[in-house]
């Protein structure tokens, strides 16, 4: 299962390939960190940080089913870990833990030789050492089932685990070649909580008493929902320059109002909420979010798709985000959310106005003040090691034929869905090219060549090959629940199924609806791509009033008496609005091929876990991140279905259920090749393949927009880059910022 925790966005260990005779295909990321870099000199002694998060944990094991993107950030502050991740997203050796790490032998076993720093110490003042690293391998191996283990991927691979010559040296021994070696013992946990299946399942979920970071876990309060995190008096690395963190369970709606009431510090938002920032900054004022780079994504447990709050999706259960993001300034998906463009709603019910550079609330006052009050913040901004995707579920129905689904995706402007999202948050917004990486990531490589760009009519000719044509007859059809078993309507459609359809637009639609689909518009005009032409045909789901752009089919496709219709599944709610404005632009280009589309908004809690991952959808929008690890993490996303005795199929978390034998041979072959160059070339074949299926096409990299107090330093959108807690602060009066780094 994809680790989510330390590594998640990152690439392949090794340098970049070397540049023959052509430039590297990796490229380099699309945008920086953004976290108000200053030296350790100019940040002040002491001070709590309070840190808005979606909720505290119900585990502190990153290596556990339930944990989170919480259970992720208290793991980085206060455990070790082999390897971090750089702003490009490749693994470096922490050098706080590891003086070294190679690759020893390869023959007749691959062994890797890991040499501690020599002060790296457990907070109960014992050395950190091989029992640790073997007792981890024992509860992951997956060989004792008293473990009640998420993933094993990595440690079932290891032989034997050995003291090397001194104490300070670790020898591990592999059964089998393991490219992905550096994803292992990032986060490390101490022998006390490894050692037994008791300590593990229960020892480690409400507290850590040992523990080897700049922090510690002072406090897990569940009643007044936060985590104190303290110094480590024995850290060895750097002095730690905040006393406190305060992790504070802050949901996604209420941020706003907690950041204008002072009660936090640093928190994701969405773009609402980012303009009221830069509404309250004036003209030309820093509140405006700036241009930054990218930013960290953890979750523990597999990848898990998301739905998007930052200023791209909604939350979904499950630890996925339904397109968003996991977690908590991880990927919202897991985590939710969507940092809506196309919304000017804020979360206390009143709008931005962006053309008065007011705040009208019905002439609230209050809400005049709210915004005053956020002066005092900034937003720092980037793109998060994660992108949305469009799944197409191949088990059966129109889109179990790869020429539908191929249709499908020839059918796609994949940049004007960047630009919708992206462009309004002055991010660059450029498709992603791989289901494996992003931008920047040794992995890399832009594979989307194998399935082609936006073409009609190789799209329309695709169709008719599969048999569908338009103006076919068409038999009565008997109403089918649009998503899935428990069939609730969509708040504030017009059909009694929840789905909406162009022709029908006057009927049911709330007023959040209509100013979304007002908003929607605008962003058309921004964008110089104003598609509302005469001639509109019924069917396709759209914003009130529009109509199908011309040169629409005159009916809809048609085979075998029944039209061709899909079901595009989505998540309910406030934090999902960017992921409305994306399938109303979908559908639209969807319906000039006569292709109907049925849409669905179902309530965020259940649109994983009821819908995405039970195959209830045609469409679906949800997003994964990037792993530094794809040949290991990416591979049970891809895997083909295998069917189970009871006739079910076994999908891991390949939700579209599209696979082939050769793109699970090419990630066997990555995973068990010590060349990393070779490795980095399977990667990208297998991605080739998987673009050519067309069961997921990635469509653009998350938005992160953090609010961060003015004077606080190296903290805010880490890019792929793993925070370095014991430099986070408040700067010293009069101190200035460092020049921010570039995405180089």
């Amino acid at each position: 299962m994809r680790s989510l925790a330390f590594l998640t966005a990152g690439a392949l260990a090794a340098p970049a390939l070397a540049a023959c005779s052509s430039e590297d295909p990796a490229g380099k990321p699309l945008a920086g960190q953004d976290i108000a870099p200053a030296a350790r000199s100019q940040v002040a002694d002491g001070g709590t940080l309070r840190w808005a998060v979606d909720a505290v944990p119900e585990t502190l094991n990153t290596f556990q089913a339930d944990a989170d993107a919480t259970t992720s950030r208290i793991a980085q502050a206060v455990l070790p870990s082999m390897y971090r991740l750089n702003e490009r997203g490749r693994p470096e050796i922490n050098p706080d833990y590891l003086e070294s790490a190679e690759v020893v032998d390869t023959e007749p076993r691959q062994v890797v030789l890991y040499k501690l720093h020599q002060q790296a110490v457990w907070s109960d003042g014992r050395e950190i050492g091989a029992a640790d690293f073997a007792a981890q391998w024992r509860a992951l191996s997956g060989k004792d089932t008293a473990y009640w283990t998420a993933r094993n991927a990595g440690y079932d691979r290891i032989e034997r685990i050995e003291r090397g010559a001194n104490d300070l040296e670790v020898k591990v021994t592999f059964a089998r070649p393991y490219a992905d070696w550096q994803s292992l013992f990032s986060p490390l946990y101490p022998k006390e909580v490894m050692g037994t299946p008791d300590s593990f399942n229960d020892g480690a979920r409400k507290k850590l008493k040992v523990t080897a970071g700049p922090f510690t876990v002072q406090e897990v309060d569940h009643k007044d929902d936060e985590v104190t995190l303290a110094r480590n008096p024995r850290w060895w690395g750097d002095p730690v320059k905040l006393s406190e963190i305060v992790l504070r369970a802050v949901p996604r709606e209420e941020r706003a109002a907690a950041l204008a009431a002072g009660t936090i510090d640093l928190a994701e938002i969405d773009a609402p909420v980012a303009r009221r920032i830069a509404l309250a900054a004036g003209p030309g004022g820093t509140g405006a979010a700036r241009q930054g780079g990218d930013r960290n994504t953890d979750d523990p447990k597999a990848p898990s798709p998301s739905a998007d709050p930052s200023g791209s999706d909604g939350s979904t259960a499950d630890g996925s985000t339904a397109d968003g993001s996991t977690g908590d300034g991880s990927a919202g998906d897991g985590s939710a959310g969507d940092g809506s463009v196309a919304d000017g709603s804020v979360a206390d019910g009143s709008v931005a106005d962006e053309e008065s550079g007011g705040a009208r609330a019905g002439g609230s006052q209050s809400a005049a003040d709210a915004t005053r009050a956020l002066r005092g913040f900034e937003v720092r901004k980037s793109l998060e090691p994660a992108y949305t995707q469009l799944a197409l579920n191949g088990a059966d129905g129109p889109l179990a034929d790869e020429r539908v689904r191929r249709a499908v995706a020839r059918a796609l402007d994949r940049e004007e869905l960047a630009k919708a999202v992206l462009k309004p948050l002055g991010l660059p917004a450029e498709p992603v090219g791989s289901h494996l990486a992003l931008s920047g990531q040794a992995a890399y490589a832009d594979s989307s060549g194998a399935l082609g760009g936006q073409d009609t009519d190789e799209a329309q000719a695709l169709l008719a090959d599969a048999g569908w044509v338009p103006g076919g007859p068409v038999k009565k059809q008997k109403k089918e629940n649009a998503a899935g078993p428990e069939g609730e309507p969509a708040e504030g459609n017009s059909t009694d199924d929840g789905t909406y359809i162009v022709g029908e637009d006057n009927k049911g639609r709330t007023d959040a609806e209509l100013e979304e689909a007002e908003e929607y518009r605008r962003q058309l005009a921004q964008d110089g791509k104003q598609h509302h032409q005469g001639g509109g045909a019924p069917g396709a789901y759209a914003p009130k009033g529009t109509a199908a752009p011309a040169g629409a089919p005159a009916g809809p496709l048609a085979k075998d008496g029944r039209p061709l219709t899909l079901r595009f599944v989505l998540p309910s709610g406030p934090g999902s609005r960017a992921l409305h404005t994306v399938a109303d632009r979908i559908s639209r280009m969807l319906e000039r091929l006569g292709i109907h589309i049925e849409t669905r908004k179902v309530p965020e809690e259940s649109y994983f876990k009821d819908h995405i991952a039970s195959g209830e959808y045609d469409l679906a929008l949800y997003s994964w991140p990037a792993s530094a690890f794809p040949a290991t993490d990416a591979r049970p996303i891809y895997a083909k279905p295998v069917p189970a005795a009871d006739g079910s199929l076994t999908v891991e978390q390949n939700y579209t259920r599209v696979g082939t034998d050769q793109v699970d041979q090419l990630f066997d072959q990555a995973v068990a090749t010590l060349d990393q160059e070779e490795s980095r070339d399977l990667v990208r074949k297998a991605d080739a393949r998987i673009w050519a299926a067309a069961g997921s096409i990635p469509l653009y990299q998350r938005p992160q927009l953090i609010a961060a107090r003015k004077n606080l330093a190296n903290t805010g959108a880490f890019g792929f880059a793993t925070p370095v807690y014991e430099d986070m602060g408040f700067l010293k009066k009069g101190a200035g910022r460092a020049a921010g780094p570039s995405a180089s």
